[in-house]
């Protein structure tokens, strides 16, 4: 048997087959129909949808965690060259990246999680130089001493940001935009007001963090709205700016950063970042009980079945930026 098959059959034995509840759509899987990103060489037509809910039917005979008849939520992967797979009646997924879902937590709030937490999560603790909180370097690193600024706390995926920021013990967790009542429950501690120009808000930004911010990231903006966050950084030490939208920034608009600063795009695929991440989806269940991470109710679309039109008709709507966070479909 060649290494490749060896890889494979022990990937193999990982896995869990399980029959799908709800599978959430959000942006992405409309980009994948319109250009194709993630698909490697398989192309379209393909199965979308990452965020799987389920019950498992059956495991893999190297799986310890889980068992038949567990509800469990997972983030399926959608690395380079694998299939999309929650919008189908059963789904196979990785063991490393699924978590049990307490009995208090519902099918449709479960399906809010994986993508926009893992996005927040690689951004916070890859993509930004601060360590994850159960890491050995996490224990010479001053998280109250810290402060992150969060552009795009409306968002889900800004408001995980939140919690996790907490979740680490950041003392300073400054947020542009969203409720300030709510947010600050999740952990902000600072809630700035979106609205006006761009310099009105930056204006604000600094009232609160001075000249003194290393840590951004933006869950929202396109590259003229990610200007906000860089230029908020701190002109005498290098800063760190993560975002969702990986577009070409001109910098030359981000001014007097005599130190630097770096930006990087956040990839959030559970697969692609495993050993951040497999720790993360093992200590959720925990985080879930104890509610240090409070999942969040939508208000989201819900298509009863796999109804091709309506489904289409939601991620044209994403297109259009109807669709704003998410939707699920209930199977």
């Amino acid at each position: 048997m060649g290494q490749k098959a060896v890889l494979l059959k022990q990937k193999a034995i990982s896995l869990l087959l399980v029959k799908v509840a709800v599978a959430g759509l959000n942006g992405h899987d409309q980009m994948v129909c319109d250009m194709g990103i993630f698909l490697g060489k398989i192309g379209l037509p393909a199965v979308l949808a990452n965020d799987v809910v389920g019950k498992v039917v059956t495991v893999g005979s190297h799986v310890t965690t889980f068992h038949k008849g567990d509800r469990v939520v997972s983030q399926a992967d959608f690395g380079s060259g694998t299939p999309q797979n929650g919008l189908q009646e059963y789904a196979v997924l990785n063991e490393q990246f699924t978590a049990r879902i307490p009995d208090s937590v519902t099918d449709g709030d479960a399906a809010t999680l994986p993508t926009n937490i893992i996005a927040s999560l690689v951004a916070l603790f890859h993509d930004l130089p601060i360590p994850a909180p159960w890491t050995q370097d996490a224990e010479d690193f001053d998280y109250a001493a810290t402060t992150l600024l969060i552009i795009g706390g409306g968002s889900v995926a800004g408001r995980y940001a939140v919690q996790l920021a907490k979740l680490a013990g950041i003392g300073w967790i400054v947020v542009v935009g969203g409720k300030d009542d709510k947010l600050k429950e999740y952990g902000a501690t600072h809630v700035i007001d979106r609205h006006g120009s761009q310099d009105v808000v930056l204006d604000r930004i600094r009232q609160v963090v001075g000249d003194d911010l290393i840590y951004a990231y933006d869950v929202v903006n396109m590259p003229d709205g990610q200007l906000l966050a860089l230029n908020a950084l701190s002109s005498h030490t290098k800063g760190f700016f993560t975002r969702l939208l990986p577009m070409p920034i001109d910098e030359s608009k981000v001014l007097g950063k005599k130190a630097g600063f770096e930006v990087k795009s956040v990839l959030g695929i559970s697969s692609e970042r495993p050993e951040l991440c497999r720790k993360f989806w093992k200590r959720l269940p925990e985080y879930l009980e104890e509610g240090k991470i409070v999942l969040i109710p939508e208000g989201y679309p819900v298509i009863s079945g796999l109804d091709a039109a309506k489904i289409n008709g939601v991620l044209d709507g994403f297109q259009r930026q109807e669709t704003l966070k998410h939707a699920h479909v209930h199977l």
